[in-house]
């Protein structure tokens, strides 16, 4: 339920150091940059689903705050050069201090969708500005573009979990601490993410051997995954590189058919390419299958590398070293925090050639 205005104005008085709320920024504002996969179909409540999916603005004052949908849940907000933090939504929240910064001056604010939004659908709906706040020219945008094609791993599936004997939990992704957010930040790149737990390139975790529906290809050229009202415009994102980590769900299991997931992620690549043709295509493999499955995927991938580089595809391979546990586990054995920071080490000298200098 939306709060009245009195109460948004009295939290943020307190939230805010004492500094009354008295603008409010819509998000159709032309000083808010976005990236990302967003549906504003209603531009007053725009909404979005993938993770790493980023809203910046640059101001000048004493804070603001930002509005969106009670129950939107996690995000991580990086305040200039400072730590990121987490905020939480919940259902009983509209309106939430994002940046207090009581000394004035320019600052720059970016928020991150954290976890996997598919199910709550999280929805933007501007800021309100301290009374002595004002909007500023949006950052220029990073020098490159990356966009990450994957799933859990990618996602950042419980990578603030414990250890291994956690289960999955919204409180416990964290995308802004995965390969590839790191290496997009290490590389001045921007992150598209496109990414979905359990997801495959045939078939989905331990689904049928035949294959699923609701696989990744299924659903690439949609804004947001699980809703077909809206295609997305592949010309409004173009990046120079394209990791696609793909195939953990569909071999991890027994009753899986490794031809029929060669012939899936082909026609996804030559899709790839098609929409992308400027984009080198990077195969990935992860860090969490082994023995048989892995070797499986690599002969897959090195054998469809090498037939798609004879037609003339910009194609790459790449294999992250798989985790043995001395860097400790995330959620359901995915990778931890420290594992994320040692793929994005690994990736980032294999990247930086790839990008257009």
């Amino acid at each position: 339920m939306r709060k009245p205005l009195l109460a948004l104005l009295a939290l943020l008085w307190g939230a805010m150091t004492a500094v009354a709320a008295t603008q409010v920024v819509p998000p159709t504002d032309a000083r808010i940059q976005y990236t990302g996969r967003i549906n504003f179909t209603d531009s007053l409540r725009p909404w979005f689903s993938y993770p790493g999916t980023q809203i910046c603005v640059r101001y000048k004052g004493s804070g603001l705050a930002m509005m969106a949908k009670p129950g939107s849940g996690y995000f991580v907000v990086v305040l200039d050069d400072q730590s990121p933090r987490k905020v939480f939504f919940s259902d009983a929240d509209s309106v939430l201090t994002v940046a207090s910064t009581p000394q004035g001056g320019k600052h720059t604010v970016r928020i991150v969708l954290a976890y996997e939004g598919y199910a709550k659908r999280p929805e933007f709906r501007g800021f309100y500005l301290a009374h002595d706040t004002r909007l500023l020219a949006p950052p220029r945008r990073p020098k490159h573009r990356i966009e990450f094609i994957g799933n859990s791993i990618t996602c950042g599936y419980g990578n603030e979990a414990p250890g291994r004997d956690y289960g999955f939990a919204d409180s416990t992704e964290n995308h802004y601490i995965t390969y590839a957010a790191i290496a997009a930040r290490v590389l001045h790149a921007e992150e598209m993410c496109v990414a979905r737990s359990g997801i495959g390139a045939y078939r989905n975790y331990n689904g049928r051997r035949e294959g699923d529906t609701n696989t990744m290809p299924q659903w690439y050229d949609f804004t947001n995954i699980y809703d077909s009202t809206q295609v997305w415009d592949h010309s409004s994102f173009r990046p120079e590189v394209i990791c696609v980590n793909l195939g953990t769900n569909d071999l991890s299991t027994p009753n899986h058919d490794v031809q029929l997931y060669r012939r899936a992620y082909r026609r996804f690549i030559l899709h790839l390419h098609e929409v992308q043709p400027q984009a080198q295509i990077v195969m990935l493999t992860g860090c969490m299958l082994l023995g048989k499955p892995l070797d499986e995927q690599r002969a897959a991938l090195d054998e469809l590398c090498a037939e798609l580089k004879g037609m003339g595809l910009p194609v790459h391979r790449f294999d992250m070293e798989p985790h043995d546990g001395s860097l400790g586990y995330g959620a359901s054995w995915h990778p931890s925090a420290l594992q994320h920071r040692k793929m994005a080490g690994e990736l980032v000298p294999f990247l930086r050639p790839l990008l257009v200098e």
